[in-house]
């Protein structure tokens, strides 16, 4: 499973990349809205810092926006995905943005059907928004599972990217789901590594080194 970081934050992107396990970035308008920046040199910047695909989302409802926003998001970094949303209009733009070898993102899906007509028109990634769903009173968790059970009876490129992730318990059941791809925000990510053993494991080991340290010294005097 690749890892990676929904967020506009430079900061956060190279934490996790100095870390060494950040795959790519998914960015959205109100993330890039936070940061305060140039959407273009945020964009740059990120890109700078991680050599996997960084999402970038279209603006428009037509098909014809889309596609112009995309071919310009798509000059900005060899690494740049375009998102588009799971409506006619988004898979219109997808046949055109994929015909001029630009790599989409279908974002906001929120059922199989969805994620069969992103595949279907050859989106590099499917988006489903398991957070959303919950919010709504469905499963969302289940929606990637049927997704990803769905995709492998058949020869699609299309990656499964779960997405809207909340807590590190949506990070290990997307893994279990076998979806390629989980984004998360930075804090998800960072709640990865807590444990309350290996706290505890870690200080130990810690006292132990400082014991032995204060016994070498205390030998060392006496000699």
């Amino acid at each position: 499973m690749q890892f990676f970081l929904d967020t506009g934050s430079v900061k956060e992107i190279q934490t996790a990349h100095d870390w060494g396990i950040l795959d790519g970035v998914t960015t959205n308008p109100t993330l890039v809205a936070k940061e305060g920046k140039a959407h273009r040199a945020l964009i740059e910047e990120i890109c700078s810092i991680v050599t996997g695909p960084v999402s970038v989302e279209t603006t428009t409802a037509d098909a014809e926006g889309m596609v112009r926003e995309g071919e310009e998001f798509a000059t900005w970094a060899p690494n740049v995905f375009v998102k588009v949303p799971i409506t006619p209009e988004g898979l219109k733009a997808l046949k055109v943005l994929r015909g001029k070898g630009i790599r989409v993102n279908v974002t906001l899906v929120f059922s199989l059907p969805q994620a069969l007509l992103a595949a279907k028109g050859g989106a590099a990634f499917a988006s489903p928004f398991v957070g959303r769903l919950d919010d709504a009173g469905m499963d969302g968790m289940q929606v990637v599972r049927e997704i990803c059970a769905a995709f492998a009876n058949y020869d699609f490129e299309t990656k499964v990217l779960a997405s809207s992730l909340r807590h590190p318990i949506h990070v290990v059941e997307a893994s279990l789901a076998g979806a390629d791809i989980a984004t998360m925000p930075f804090k998800v990510m960072e709640q990865l590594f807590k444990h309350p053993l290996t706290d505890v494991g870690l200080e130990r080991f810690l006292a132990d080194a400082r014991r032995l340290k204060a016994d070498l010294e205390a030998r060392k005097t006496r000699v």
